[in-house]
Parts: C-alpha cells; sequence; structure tokens
C-alpha cells in the first residue's frame, strides 16, 4: 500500500501548487474539506480503482470515507502508537521519494531486493493447527488413544468438505493461532510438514516432541512481495553508503533552497575548541547553536568536523521534512490520503471484519433470517455410512449415535469401537450429493450398485435427507462474507443517518474531472 501512494507522487514535484482560490466545497459534521482535497482523492481514487465515477458519485464515496475516519478518531485510533509510528514512517518514506528521485530509488531498491530473494530462508507459511500437547512421561496406550482421536478429526476432514477447520481446531486444539512460520523457527518434524504442503491442503496426523498434530496451510510465500516492503527498501537505502552520499548532494542543494546561513565566527570557534554556545548556521531564519550541535553530536562518536558536516545535513532535512507539505501541497494531500486508509482500515477491521469473523450469536441469528439463501438446488444426505464387521455391532451404532451431535459421531464411534486396534467399523462421514458416494446412491437414493467390504459386508447408512444446511458452520466461508456485506451497509448507513452533510454544488460543479 506504501509502495502505490509513494508512486502517486512521482508526478507531484514538478507540478505547480495549487491556486490560492480554493473554496470549500463540503463540510461533514463541522469538518471542512477543499476543492483541491476533493480533486486530489477523486484522481488518485480513479487511477487506482480503474473505474470512472462521476463526481457526484465519488462525493459519496468521499463522504462514507470521512464518516469512517471521523469513527476511528472517535475510537481514539489516531492517537495510537502503531499508528502514528506507520505515518512518520510513511513521512519519511515521502521525503526518501522527494530527496533521492525516482530513478535512483528504483535502480537501489530492486537490487536490495534481488539480494534479499537470494536467501531460501525467507520462505514462509502460514499455519493453523489442530494439536494435543503430549508429555514426555506418555504411556504408549494414551499415545494410541490420541492417534485414532487425531485420525478420526482427520476422516472427518476428508469426509465432510464443508467442514470449517477453523471450528475443530476452536474445540479441539490447544494451539488456537493462525501464524506464518520461518525456517528453522519450529521443530524438524513440524518443519518438514508443513513446508511440504500446498496453500489450503491439510496434512495427515504426525508426531513430534512436542504431540501430534495436525495441520493446514493457510497461505505461502517466498519472499515478501516487492511492493509489500517497498518502504522499507526506501528507509534502508536512505541508510546505505549511497543513500546517504545521494543525500549529502541533495543536502547541498537546499543551503540555496532553504535559505542557509553560516556563522563563520561560531562553527570557528566549534571547530578550535569543540564546543560554542554561539549560532553555527540558519536556515530560513531559524538559529542552529552549538548547544544543540553538543545533543547532536553526544551520540556520533566522530570529529567535530564531520559531526559538524552530519548536523548540517540532519537539520536541512528536518527542515525539508518539516515544510515540504507546504511546498507542496499535493504531498500534504498524499500524507492525508495515507493516514486516513490506515483509520480506515482498522475501525473497519474492529467493528466489521472482526465480528464477521468471530461473532458466533450473529453469525447463526444472521443464518436464520436467510436461510433459504442457502439451499442446496437437490436434496442431499447428511449423515455417516457405516460399515461393520457383523449386524450386531451395526444395530449397536445406530443406537450410539441416535443422540449424539453430529460433528461427534466419528470420533464416538472410533473410540467405541475401534480403540483396542480392532477396526469393528470403517466411517464415512459427511453431507453427500447424489453421485458423490455409491453406499449412499444405493441406500439413500436408490440409484446405482456397490459391491460390498469383505472384511465389513454389513453396510447402513444413519442421517437424513436434507434441503439445504442446518448450521451455518456448514457453510461458514458463505455466511461470513453475507454477514460481512450486512454489517458494513448497516453500519454506513447509521454513520450517514447520523452525519451533518454540506455540499456547495455550485463548487462541486467546477471539479476538474481530468
Amino acid at each position: 500500500m506504501k509502495r502505490a501512494f509513494l508512486l502517486g507522487c512521482v508526478c507531484l514535484f514538478g507540478v505547480a501548487c495549487f491556486s490560492q482560490n480554493d473554496p470549500v466545497l463540503m463540510r461533514i459534521n463541522g469538518r471542512e474539506f477543499t476543492r483541491s482535497r476533493f480533486e486530489y482523492g477523486f484522481k488518485h481514487y480513479s487511477a487506482h480503482a480503474g473505474v470512472r465515477l462521476s463526481v457526484k458519485e465519488y462525493a459519496d464515496i468521499f463522504i462514507a470515507s470521512q464518516l469512517k475516519v471521523k469513527a476511528a478518531e472517535a475510537q481514539g485510533i489516531d492517537t495510537v502508537f502503531d499508528f502514528r509510528k506507520q505515518r512518520e514512517s510513511y513521512r519519511a518514506s515521502l521525503l526518501g521519494f522527494h530527496l533521492l528521485g525516482r530513478n535512483f530509488l528504483d535502480d537501489g531498491t530492486h537490487e536490495m531486493y534481488r539480494n534479499i530473494t537470494k536467501h531460501a530462508l525467507s520462505e514462509q507459511v502460514k499455519v493453523i493447527q489442530i494439536c494435543k500437547y503430549l508429555p514426555q512421561a506418555a504411556t504408549s496406550r494414551h499415545l494410541h488413544m490420541e492417534q485414532v482421536r487425531m485420525d478420526s478429526i482427520a476422516e472427518q476432514i476428508k469426509r465432510n468438505t464443508n467442514i470449517a477447520f477453523e471450528n475443530l481446531v476452536e474445540r479441539f486444539s490447544d494451539d488456537k493461532r493462525t501464524r506464518w512460520i520461518g525456517r528453522l523457527q519450529e521443530t524438524s518434524e513440524f518443519e518438514k510438514v508443513a513446508f511440504s504442503l500446498n496453500k489450503g491442503e491439510t496434512s495427515h496426523p504426525f508426531f513430534t516432541p512436542e504431540g501430534i498434530h495436525l495441520v493446514k496451510v493457510v497461505d505461502r510465500k517466498g519472499a515478501p512481495e516487492y511492493k509489500d516492503v517497498y518502504a522499507w527498501l526506501v528507509e534502508r537505502l536512505m541508510r546505505s553508503q549511497k543513500g546517504e552520499e545521494r543525500i549529502l548532494s541533495r543536502a547541498e542543494e537546499l543551503k540555496s533552497e532553504n535559505g542557509f546561513v553560516r556563522n563563520p565566527e561560531g562553527i570557528g570557534e566549534l571547530l578550535i575548541k569543540g564546543k560554542t554556545e554561539k549560532e553555527l548556521f540558519a536556515i530560513d531564519g531559524r538559529s542552529y547553536t552549538g548547544r544543540m550541535f553538543q545533543e547532536f553530536a553526544s551520540s556520533r562518536p566522530q570529529s567535530v568536523k564531520r559531526q559538524l558536516q552530519s548536523f548540517i545535513c540532519k537539520s536541512l532535512l528536518d527542515d525539508e521534512k518539516r515544510r515540504m507539505t507546504e511546498k507542496y501541497p499535493e504531498m500534504r494531500y498524499v500524507l492525508q490520503e495515507y493516514a486516513d486508509s490506515l483509520l480506515i482500515g482498522e475501525v473497519t477491521r474492529r467493528v466489521i471484519d472482526e465480528p464477521a469473523m468471530n461473532d458466533r450469536a450473529g453469525l447463526a441469528t444472521y443464518f436464520k433470517f436467510h436461510s433459504s439463501h442457502y439451499r442446496w438446488d437437490a436434496p442431499r444426505y447428511k449423515g455417516a455410512v457405516l460399515h461393520c464387521t457383523d449386524k450386531r455391532t451395526a444395530k449397536r451404532a445406530k443406537r450410539v449415535l441416535k443422540k449424539t451431535p453430529f460433528e461427534e459421531w466419528t470420533a464416538l464411534l472410533q473410540q467405541t469401537f475401534n480403540a483396542n486396534g480392532t477396526e469393528q467399523i470403517k466411517i464415512e462421514q459427511g453431507t453427500f450429493s447424489e453421485g458423490d458416494n455409491k453406499y449412499v446412491d444405493k441406500l439413500v437414493f436408490r440409484k446405482g450398485d456397490f459391491a460390498s467390504i469383505a472384511s465389513h459386508p454389513f453396510t447402513v447408512v444413519v442421517g437424513e435427507k436434507k434441503k439445504g444446511p442446518d448450521d451455518y458452520r456448514e457453510v461458514i466461508d458463505s455466511v461470513r462474507k453475507d454477514y460481512r456485506i450486512f454489517l458494513l451497509a448497516s453500519w454506513e448507513r447509521e454513520l450517514r443517518t447520523a452525519a451533518k452533510v454540506e455540499i456547495n454544488q455550485e463548487v462541486l460543479k467546477t471539479v476538474n474531472k481530468d
């Protein structure tokens, strides 16, 4: 995101300043927005969205975004350390872009990025797991029981592709984190399995010295993408020898641009005695004294001459950083647009994204009132196919499952019939469409045929036909997506209803659309 904003600045520095005739275009809850501020947002949005909107259409988007900014400020997000740090880091990146020039930055950052991507250790995977931590003194029986338990969960995942892995993590796992891991960060057993999986793939159960695991890779990446680390590369380039040499050269140019005036008397005394109370120089009328130099030099053990050169350079750069948004009004809007995007992203995460992901009651309620939206085109069979060694086992299994929640069927059957090392039942559990399973096709949909398994010749089905899912968790991804849309629309409507918006239609007509 930083790179996109930075590249949007490329043309700014050669553009003349806005006209002083910059009328107020609108007020949102008392906050004024000028025509130039609106025009910058309009051009920026059109360039990045790839859609050409009318001025009136963009005005609605602009108002909605500013109301979200206000909501973020009401929650104090603009005062938190992380936000302020990101904003200042971006301002520094802007300064680097301004001082070093696009060609120098692009050549330097691409060279640094190529060096980073040469290292295989930069590969990362994002994992979530169902795991059970086991003590070092665990008995063989304990290990076997946990193996059976994890195998039944793995089988459930295999048979029911609609089941949400995250829900199983919540119910069964000792570690509920979703996290990025790199090479050499985990045990060799865990690393070997995790890095062998593709995105979206789930492992078989496996043991490590910590316990037993069932891992899903949510995402994976090699080195981070260039655009994602561009701002960091700019900052690193500015601290490199090449960057420092370039900045020193630019600092010499700033002396004439920003009214730099040396005081030979003060500088002479400093170079002879190593300290002075006198003024050393002035930038745009602001005095920089020997006392200010001492504070700067105390953390930089160099010769006085080198310290003075560094102090002059830093003072010129700090002054340029402070004044650059005054010299280039467009840059002020670039910085403001970036800050707004951070605030909107964070407040949206808190108000919309987290509830859409984790508000179980809200998700269940939304599903209840919109369950017809998730109906299937044809009935499906929600249940299990049980391949049993004899009729008695089949009848007993049906009785065992009568009052047991569907999600616990496989685990209960494994523990009841297969825990002693003898597999009395083979289980296929899930929600089956016609054609998914030949046993369900024959015994439920009355189509096709099958040959019994020789070792488990008695095959029965337990379950019922369904026109749609019973629970939002069966279609959780779709429900979360729709619930988020619902929450977002409701939130935007509430913000707009409570807002006071005034638009000067005459000024709106004069907005430059090009």
